[in-house]
């Protein structure tokens, strides 16, 4: 029996397994295209950084000015400056939706899958934030002086922490050199989480909008789901490329304009509009280490979801479950609001008040589980 070139090559035989003979429920959607569009997200941020990188300078007095240079005299410098830029809005864009639709459908089941891809999302989250110091602007300068001090809310370490990071006494060229070292390793790290995210979620399977489990129900990825995939990528691509050529600062910080400046501080100080949820929940604490924790808890309470116990039916059955989470939304993108709001009446109220309902939630979320098992 003659055997196809695929199956003859060790490499090809698992890329086959991944990619073309990969058994997938029948029933999944467009919602299940967030695993593509993320790996497309991927190589666009490692692909313009490198060539960004060939162009930067990690130095105080240089970085500001090598990327007006890029964009200024480097031919097609500025497509690659605002497709890095607007592709890592883009990346958090899908991995808030890839979540979301996680959390809906009750893929957190699959606890090593779900898991691999909360610490995915928490090194995303690093590398972003190193990446927004690199422009040397006034918010980069100062949000990076802001978010590292909050390592000095750690008991009896923190002073030497801070230190540590900063490379000295404050923010300088120290902080700037090892911020794109490991801003620029980050994405290889990256990659190797994702690939042991898919090599859990090949081991369990994907989860489907029923919730069933049975091979029966099961086709192979290609062509049936690749071509949705690819469909998926285009009508992104295509949204990308609209506001990289049409509003490309549309998601930027006008700050950022002007070069960082240590005597002058911002009269709002906020990060990327990504994590202003967070930014939001951390100011909400009066107390500086309450803050951190609440800042923390944020994110990590995403790890809670995974010893959540279903039924066997999917939760998005459930009308309660259907609120609640449309409610997590909702409190989400009005703590996204709030975070890029002055610290002042009454936004500071509104924000308490938003930090406690959006806690609140996922321990509802829990019980209505729980007591459906």
């Amino acid at each position: 029996m003659m055997s196809s070139g695929r199956e003859l090559n060790i490499l090809m035989e698992g890329f086959s397994a991944f990619l073309v003979d990969l058994p997938s429920p029948s029933s999944i959607s467009y919602m299940w295209n967030f695993g593509s569009l993320l790996a497309m997200c991927l190589g666009i941020q490692i692909v313009t950084g490198l060539f960004l990188a060939l162009h930067y300078s990690a130095h105080v007095d240089l970085a500001f000015y090598s990327l007006v240079h890029l964009s200024r005299d480097v031919n097609y410098g500025w497509i690659l400056h605002f497709f890095h830029a607007n592709g890592g809005s883009l990346f958090f864009i899908c991995l808030y939706l890839h979540v979301g639709r996680g959390l809906y459908y009750g893929s957190f089941k699959m606890f090593h899958v779900w898991g691999s891809g909360v610490v995915i999302l928490l090194v995303v989250m690093l590398t972003a934030f190193l990446g927004y110091v690199l422009p040397w602007g006034q918010m980069s300068f100062w949000g990076a002086t802001v978010i590292t001090n909050l390592l000095s809310a750690v008991p009896y370490l923190g002073g030497m922490l801070v230190e540590w990071v900063w490379g000295g006494f404050s923010v300088g060229n120290p902080t700037l050199v090892r911020f794109f070292a490991f801003h620029f390793l980050f994405p290889f790290i990256v990659v190797a989480l994702v690939v042991v995210h898919l090599l859990f979620l090949h081991e369990t399977g994907s989860s489907m909008p029923l919730g069933l489990e049975s091979d029966v129900l099961k086709i192979e990825f290609n062509p049936y789901f690749s071509l949705k995939d690819i469909l998926g990528i285009f009508i992104v691509l295509w949204g990308l490329f609209f506001v990289v050529l049409i509003y490309p600062n549309i998601l930027g910080d006008c700050d950022n304009f002007i070069m960082a400046n240590p005597l002058v501080t911002p009269e709002h100080i906020q990060p990327e509009w990504y994590f202003l949820f967070a930014y939001a929940i951390l100011r909400s604490i009066p107390n500086k280490l309450g803050g951190v924790i609440a800042l923390v808890a944020s994110i990590m309470i995403l790890f809670v979801c995974g010893v959540f116990s279903g039924g066997v039916l999917n939760k998005s059955w459930s009308l309660g479950w259907r609120g609640l989470f449309w409610g997590l939304v909702v409190v989400f993108m009005l703590l996204t609001w709030i975070g890029a709001r002055p610290v002042e009446e009454p936004y500071v109220l509104i924000g308490q008040v938003l930090t406690v309902v959006y806690f609140s939630m996922f321990f509802a979320l829990w019980v209505i589980n729980r007591a459906s098992v």
